[in-house]
């Protein structure tokens, strides 16, 4: 019979319910905090709106502002600069981590590149692109692709060498060895890393509508700080955070769907 290991071991397990009854409870507590201190008398409504005032908000904005017009711009923004990332990300992640030769010349440069803060490119990009969709899109694109390059090809790179040596025992090419065993062994890690920067690229979408932009969900944060509509700014930061939460779980239902038996234990 297999023993249960301890929740408070070393990795230790939880059943399902008791894991999804704690989520739950350090998911609300933020919210509990910020409904007792807002309704508490002692903050002005100016610096901390109540969670009423707030979802009084998101409706005006539905109803009067076109808000799903803004959803979708910046759902469309973060998913192109995110697309692109990883379609030019992938294949550079698998020969830098598979080809000693491509590591030595690109890892350095990429390693230095993704410490520059992407705001700093926004005059380039600006001088560059111009200020219309694809400005948005190429600053979404800077905040995540160098990260993406290095995470992929540390996926690589993780894979054991044992199935590697016996695929080249059995005779297989490098074109194989690459086909057949190091990008299937690395697919699970692969994919959570894509889940990792689209979590990054939600969160450069302010950064990306400060170029030129007049509409999106970030702009809207934006021009609410301008008259103070500190509710707004309450409003747009949340349903950010809801968005980005749904893709997450998207990833992660897509995650269990592809790789089930990782998930499996022993």
């Amino acid at each position: 019979m297999r023993n249960r290991r301890s929740a408070w071991g070393v990795r230790g397990a939880l059943a399902r319910r008791v894991g999804l009854a704690i989520a739950t409870i350090g998911f609300l507590l933020p919210f509990v905090a910020w409904c007792v201190l807002s309704t508490s008398g002692r903050i002005d409504p100016v610096f901390l709106p109540d969670p009423l005032q707030v979802l009084k908000r998101c409706i005006d904005w539905f109803v009067a502002d076109d808000l799903m017009r803004d959803v979708g711009i910046s759902i469309g923004r973060v998913f192109g600069g995110f697309i692109a990332s990883a379609v030019l990300a992938l294949p550079l992640g698998v020969m830098i981590g598979t080809y000693a030769p491509v590591r030595a010349l690109l890892e350095p440069l990429t390693d230095f590149t993704r410490y520059l803060p992407a705001v700093a490119f926004i005059p380039l990009i600006m001088l560059w692109v111009g200020i219309d969709e694809s400005a948005k899109i190429s600053v979404i694109f800077v905040g995540t692709f160098f990260q993406m390059v290095l995470m992929l090809a540390e996926d690589i790179a993780a894979v054991p060498e044992a199935p590697v040596e016996a695929a080249r025992t059995m005779g297989a090419t490098n074109g194989e060895i690459v086909q057949y065993v190091l990008i299937p062994a690395a697919r699970p890690a692969m994919l959570d890393t894509l889940r990792q920067m689209m979590g990054l690229a939600w969160t450069y979408l302010v950064v990306a509508e400060l170029v030129a932009a007049n509409s999106g969900l970030g702009f809207s944060i934006l021009k609410a700080q301008r008259f103070l509509q500190t509710d707004k700014i309450f409003a747009g930061i949340l349903l950010i955070g809801l968005i980005g939460l749904l893709t997450d779980q998207a990833f992660r239902w897509l995650h269990r769907r592809c790789f089930g038996w990782h998930y499996r234990r022993s």
